[in-house]
């Protein structure tokens, strides 16, 4: 399968082969007879940064150990006599900065979601796994006890008695019951709010119940909405939460937190070497729209920030064919290119629930009887991936279980019997549980996989006891299988059911170890290669922007991911440790201060966070954080513009002499 734009190979005085676009833009490499490099003068000044190691992630280059730039693009990769020679009568300065680290193309999360992002990171996290954040690391909790412990020690840690307590990361599987009671415990006067590590479930004690102005007379009469919620245990969950979001968004999404939130999560992404993501099925208000380029988009933000269009909403607002696809196309018209912006012809579909309410979708059913949802059904499904397909769109398709992935392949199927298309490239999101033979399908109808490979190493044991079984919790996420069908994979987080760092992704798809220290599925581990390739080329692929990102080529944005130590000699186990240095955004320089954990542990300059499973029997639910995202989007009170304006502030620069050095992503009290 051809997957790349056509290089070509030229030889430098002799030396080892440095590798050009055919098509040249203005700034761009080009080749003249007898094989000399030579270029129009560029725009701005050349500088050539020198490595201990350069991992291109290009096959027929794969190592290097200087690269050139101009602007925001590559031009030129290889030794550095190598470099010097390719760029002929350039002149160039030489930046050493990077000469005792390792350069790789700028990690990508294929997938997350910014929004619930800034929300849940911005409480007091108390979830399955360690969250490491700017200036704070919140430790795990796996046990009941433990969550209580951490609960009351929030608790006793706020000195006005009367302020809120917001967390988010509890799950019924690892956590045990929660109710009204267990919170009035905790304090009889503070308002305490938990919102499920799901994002579809929130609980409130007395005090909060009180503060919001509800009644339980004013939560009957509204449909299925009014069928899911418990009073007495203080619960609301899925269509429920309709009941109480409003109310709590008002104390909960205020435009300081909002912006601090998505400050914060700048920092952590940054903090991790992420230069560019993606949300599919985003639902962009024109306020939240509004601030996300402010923040998002602002000079000193050091990524990209993508989206693709809901299909989902589309159905559900009861919009015809017709109409749905005029919708997507005014929506993409909002924000068609730039810093943040949505992909044209690119459309996010909707199979079954959420791995982790245990709502995915599966052929042989769960342990203890229960079942899972559609979140689109499969005849609505087939319906909006023909009409999106013979448009021309590239499908993202959410999907979970093995009888979701049998309805997805079905739907692609028919789509290829109908309108053959070559390279269309639809991408089965998540890929939790699946089959070999659904693998192979994939392999032929030429669809390509994003997964989660957290799932995992963060689910398999509570899995394998409750649900799924050992054999199909343990096989969730089945990645040798899929390289071993040739089948492009890419990683993703799903932030925030995931940590979005991509050294992780690395880490658990190379070594699949459980916290119980188990290897779940050890077929399945894939090399380091494949997992960086995951993170970076792949990704791009994805995306249909291979031929700009994920890879160290010329001709491409110079966007680069600076690491202190090799991953392809580390130790398997030690991989998501190794530390970040910084990143380079469209050629400019963004250390990462105080760099700690790949994991997720450094912190910028000074910067410190701003803002400290399974429902009811018989409840219709999906699990999905899209759809709670949407739900809050929708709901947002007010304006946030006023509250997001930018300030200027001064460089902090590197102490190096050569190469353009970024600001540091919003200092404490800075403005975006």
């Amino acid at each position: 399968m051809k997957r790349h734009r056509p290089l070509v190979l030229f030889m430098a005085s002799g030396l080892v082969a440095v590798w050009l676009f055919v098509s040249a833009g203005p700034a761009l490499a080009q080749c003249e007879a007898g094989g000399k490099f030579a270029a129009p003068a560029p725009p701005e000044a050349v500088t050539i940064y020198t490595a201990k190691k350069i991992l291109t992630m290009e096959r027929g280059n794969p190592e290097a150990t200087a690269v050139a730039v101009s602007g925001k693009r590559v031009l030129a990769v290889g030794s550095l006599d190598e470099v010097k020679a390719a760029l002929g009568d350039l002149k160039f300065t030489v930046n050493d900065t990077f000469q005792s680290k390792v350069v790789l193309p700028g990690l990508i999360d294929q997938h997350l979601h910014p929004f619930l992002g800034a929300l849940t990171l911005a409480t007091e996290v108390i979830a399955t796994e360690d969250w490491v954040l700017p200036g704070r690391t919140f430790k795990a909790a796996n046990t009941s006890e433990e969550y209580l412990a951490r609960l009351k020690a929030a608790d006793a840690a706020l000195a006005d008695k009367n302020e809120w307590l917001f967390s988010w990361g509890y799950h019924k599987l690892w956590h045990g019951k929660l109710d009204r009671k267990t919170l009035d415990a905790v304090s009889a006067t503070r308002p305490i709010m938990i919102w499920q590590r799901s994002c579809h479930e929130f609980y409130l004690n007395t005090s909060a119940i009180k503060a919001l102005g509800l009644t339980e007379a004013a939560m009957q009469g509204k449909g299925d909405a009014s069928k899911m919620f418990n009073w007495e245990e203080g619960h609301w969950w899925e269509t429920g939460l309709n009941l109480v979001i409003q109310p709590i968004l008002k104390v909960f999404a205020t435009p300081e937190r909002m912006v601090s939130g998505l400050k914060q999560m700048v920092a952590y992404l940054h903090q991790n070497g992420v230069t560019a993501y993606m949300e599919p099925g985003a639902l962009l208000t024109p306020d939240i729209l509004k601030l996300y380029q402010q923040i998002l988009g602002a000079e000193n933000t050091p990524f990209y920030s993508y989206f693709v269009v809901d299909g989902r909403t589309q159905v559900d607002s009861g919009l015809g064919l017709a109409e749905s696809l005029a919708d997507t196309e005014k929506q993409i018209a909002l924000a068609p290119q730039g810093k943040v912006s949505f992909f044209p012809g690119q459309i996010k579909l909707f199979a079954d629930g959420a791995i982790i309410s245990q709502l995915m979708q599966m052929k042989d059913g769960y342990t203890d009887g229960h079942h899972g949802e559609w979140m689109m059904t499969p005849k609505n499904l087939d319906q909006r991936a023909q009409l999106y397909w013979n448009a021309g769109y590239q499908l993202h398709i959410h999907v979970n279980g093995d009888l979701g992935l049998e309805t997805v392949l079905n739907a692609l199927e028919r789509r290829m019997r109908e309108n053959p298309r070559a390279d269309h490239r639809s991408v089965i999101v998540h890929f939790a549980c699946s089959t070999e033979e659904q693998v192979a399908r994939i392999a032929r109808l030429g669809a390509i996989v994003s997964a989660n490979p957290y799932y995992t190493v963060g689910f398999a044991d509570k899995y394998a006891k409750f649900g799924l079984g050992p054999t199909r919790a343990d096989m969730m996420v089945r990645s040798a299988s899929v390289l071993k069908r040739r089948i492009p994979l890419s990683f993703h987080s799903d932030l925030p059911m995931g940590p979005s760092a991509p050294l992780n992704f690395v880490w658990c798809a190379v070594n699949r170890v459980t916290p119980s220290g188990r290897v779940a599925g050890p077929e399945q581990r894939i090399g380091v290669e494949d997992a960086l390739r995951a993170v970076t080329i792949e990704s791009a692929y994805s995306w249909r922007k291979e031929n700009e990102l994920g890879s160290i080529a010329p001709g491409k944005i110079a966007n680069f991911t600076v690491l202190e130590q090799d991953p392809l000699a580390a130790e398997p186990m030690k991989l998501k440790d190794i530390p970040i240095w910084g990143t380079v955004f469209e050629g400019r320089i963004f250390p990462v201060f105080v760099p700690k954990s790949a994991g997720g542990s450094a912190a910028l300059p000074g910067q410190t966070p701003q803002l400290a499973g399974h429902g009811e029997p018989g409840q219709a639910h999906t699990g999905c954080p899209c759809e709670v995202a949407q739900m809050v989007a929708a709901a947002m009170p007010g304006s946030l513009e006023s509250n997001s304006r930018p300030s200027s502030h001064r460089n902090r620069q590197t102490g190096s002499t050569d190469g353009r050095v970024g600001r540091a992503p919003f200092p404490p009290g800075q403005g975006a």
